[in-house]
């Protein structure tokens, strides 16, 4: 019997991140090979013939999968029905503003885009921000979408921790599928944290802490830390663009891990509302590990925290406190 399409709404869809995050889609990379889906593309009016030219595309490129596309510069006409919601779209900070000049233009682009999601999107629409400030924009659009279950609403720090096995990956020179348990804890900035007490890799004699592998305490908790903390301005320098082709990617596995589940044994990183596990405070969206099953994320309870991983919490969880601050007196 064939599956009923997933509608999936994709906002800032004629930009660099969901050009490459499209055909993805379309493809069933995000919710499997057998699950049919329309696409529902949003962006700006600037951009219409853009977009109108990425729905040229997907026609030409006749995805078995893709039973229909909506490519519209209409909030309303974007959110109706949709069943995920991936909100790529945002105002990126330009040279010379300040952080409260970015998070009032997107504290009034997520506030608009939240009213519409909760008037039209279909019931228990799941929600991922990938727009930075991506924790914060979450928060903002949960403020707006009260219907929308807190568990709904998620940012993207997957990009985070697949950039963490990556760097594992080629220190050790394993495949990086031999990784698991990396943890991004908190904001997808800066400040995250990116830990590995708990990461093991599989090793010919079975499975090993990340740890003892490589063996060098100084380089996990120094370069390794600020290489992912810093992988995103890198690739700007080194692209003179930001993550694309990574960052779709990574949404896809977000998406894919949340509805058909986490595999037993392995937790992934999710930015989500805290309920003040880990003594993080409630009513931040924080980056925690997760497991998934039956289309529902918890928490991983019960990890030892040690003094330093304890204190990069706790700075991360207070910039994110900051943001929201902030957030708020922009809707004042």
């Amino acid at each position: 019997m064939a599956k009923e399409p997933i509608r999936v709404l994709v906002t800032g869809a004629a930009g660099q991140i969901g050009y490459a995050l499209v055909p993805m889609i379309a493809r069933g990379v995000m919710l499997g090979a057998d699950q049919p889906v329309i696409l529902h593309m949003l962006d700006i009016p600037p951009a219409a013939e853009a977009l109108n030219g990425v729905k040229m595309e997907l026609v030409d490129a006749a995805f078995p999968l893709l039973k229909g596309v909506v490519a519209t510069t209409d909030v309303v006409e974007a959110c109706t029905g949709v069943n995920v919601a991936v909100m790529v779209g945002g105002f990126p900070r330009k040279e010379g503003m300040e952080r409260k000049d970015v998070m009032s233009k997107n504290v009034s682009i997520y506030k608009t885009q939240a009213s519409a999601l909760e008037a039209h999107a279909a019931p228990n629409c799941k929600v991922l921000v990938v727009a930075n400030p991506a924790n914060t924009n979450a928060l903002i659009l949960k403020e707006f979408a009260p219907s929308i279950p807190d568990r709904n609403v998620t940012c993207l720090t997957r990009l985070d921790h697949n950039r963490a096995l990556g760097q594992i990956s080629e220190r050790l020179s394993v495949q990086v599928s031999d990784v698991k348990n990396v943890i991004i804890w908190g904001n997808h900035s800066s400040t995250q944290y990116p830990d590995v007490n708990h990461a093991t890799v599989k090793t010919s004699t079975g499975e090993k802490p990340v740890r003892e592998l490589v063996a060098d305490d100084e380089w996990l908790n120094g370069e390794f830390i600020t290489t992912v903390q810093q992988r995103g301005a890198a690739i700007i320098k080194a692209r003179k663009f930001s993550s694309a082709l990574s960052a779709a990617s990574s949404a896809c596995d977000h998406i894919r891990d949340w509805v058909l589940g986490t595999p037993e044994g392995t937790f992934v990183s999710m930015g989500g509302y805290s309920d003040g596990s880990y003594g993080v405070p409630s009513g931040l969206i924080y980056s925690f590990p997760v497991t998934c099953s039956g289309g529902e994320w918890k928490i991983v309870q019960g990890l030892p925290i040690d003094e330093l991983s304890r204190k990069k919490m706790d700075a991360t969880a207070q910039e994110l406190s900051e943001e929201k601050s902030l957030a708020y007196s922009c809707l004042e």
